[in-house]
């Protein structure tokens, strides 16, 4: 990353909000007995200060671990290997940036960011939770480590968070195990932990996959309110486009470890320019369809991790392929506007003409 670009990050950039975060090039690897497992592979995006970024894709493109990244809580055989993830605001005194991976993993530093500035809800509660302790130990324990209270004091903020999250008679959950309590208390509590430090960007990490309607569109509302008081960034990874349309301001499209597309919601729903991002929102189910027709599909799977297909990632189930382009050269990032852009080589117009030339002469 150059200078420039990193200086752009700390006055604030690209339209009227400034950006708190911003991940360039971003590649995690798994060192397997196989091979290299290239689970996020040079993902750039940037989340604007008090906005929220969906992320979408199918399983297995690298949503959650460009999620753990930004935490730094990747495990063996896993490690960062390459990019920078700049937070804002991070040297106070300079007024510079932090480069969260070059922060020492043991240092004060990243355990002052984790759960302090940048908090994380996991996708299971039940298995974030731990079963040993009572709700109160774990929300007190994560309050005392960033914030300088007694523990009779982190006791009564924490009574206070869980009713500001909708849990009912907080002080007898506070008492409670997690094995007591059902699948959407336990994400109201972890959400809870998450908010207790009032960080500056929260991850969700699909929050309300496993919760029935009603109590996802409730913690949905919460998430919103409590974001529209804090003024803090959300990053909201989701399977569920229906809840992209509700919540998010802009959506950041992943396949196979990389960024396809990016741009702000409404331009992504009404006027997709990947092909993969098309594929997605035409299997949506809509109303109206007969109930004889099928639903559509996108052909074929997202690839084994140690079978990474040559050139684009998607091109083994694109429609749209140019054969001995598409599976030959990898596709260039192109910027399609403000905070929009796409990474394939139909926006390409010089790539297009040259391989159209080259075919014509052959």
């Amino acid at each position: 990353m150059t200078e420039d670009r990193a200086l752009s990050l700390s006055k604030g950039r690209q339209g009227d909000h400034d950006i708190l975060l911003e991940i360039d090039r971003l590649r995690t690897h798994f060192f397997v007995d196989g091979g290299v497992v290239r689970a996020v592979d040079g993902v750039s995006l940037s989340v604007p200060a008090g906005k929220t970024v969906c992320v979408v894709g199918e399983s297995g493109c690298g949503k959650s671990i460009t999620a753990r990244s930004v935490l730094r809580l990747i495990e063996r055989p896993g490690r960062i290997v390459d990019g920078r993830i700049l937070l804002s605001g991070g040297d106070s005194a300079a007024g510079e940036p932090v480069d969260v991976v070059a922060l020492d993993p043991e240092g004060e530093r990243l355990r002052g960011i984790r759960g302090g500035e940048i908090a994380m809800v996991f996708q299971e509660p039940m298995a974030s939770l731990s079963p040993m302790y009572t709700v109160g130990n774990q929300l007190v324990e994560a309050i005392r480590v960033h914030l300088d209270l007694t523990e009779e004091e982190a006791s009564r903020r924490g009574v206070e968070l869980l009713g500001r999250v909708g849990i009912p008679r907080p002080e007898r959950i506070m008492e409670s195990y997690p094995f007591q309590l059902s699948g959407g208390m336990c994400q109201r509590v972890m959400i809870a932990i998450a908010l207790s430090c009032r960080p500056r960007l929260l991850i969700a990490d699909e929050p309300t996959t496993a919760l029935d309607v009603t109590t996802q569109a409730r913690i949905l509302d919460l998430l919103a309110d409590l974001q529209a008081e804090t003024e803090m960034s959300m990053i909201f990874i989701t399977h569920d486009l229906g809840v992209v349309a509700e919540i998010a301001d802009e959506v950041v499209v992943m396949y196979l470890g990389t960024v396809v597309e990016q741009g702000p919601v409404d331009e992504i729903f009404h006027d997709p320019q990947h092909p993969y991002t098309r594929a997605l929102l035409a299997s949506i189910p809509r109303m109206g369809r007969g109930a004889r027709q099928r639903l559509a599909t996108i052909p074929g799977q997202v690839p084994a991790p140690l079978q990474r297909p040559a050139g684009c990632p998607f091109h083994p189930r694109c429609t749209e392929a140019i054969p001995g382009l598409c599976d030959v050269e990898e596709p260039p990032m192109i910027e399609l506007g403000e905070r929009r852009r796409a990474c394939c080589v139909l926006h390409d117009r010089e790539r297009l003409d040259r391989h159209q030339g080259e075919a014509a002469r052959s």
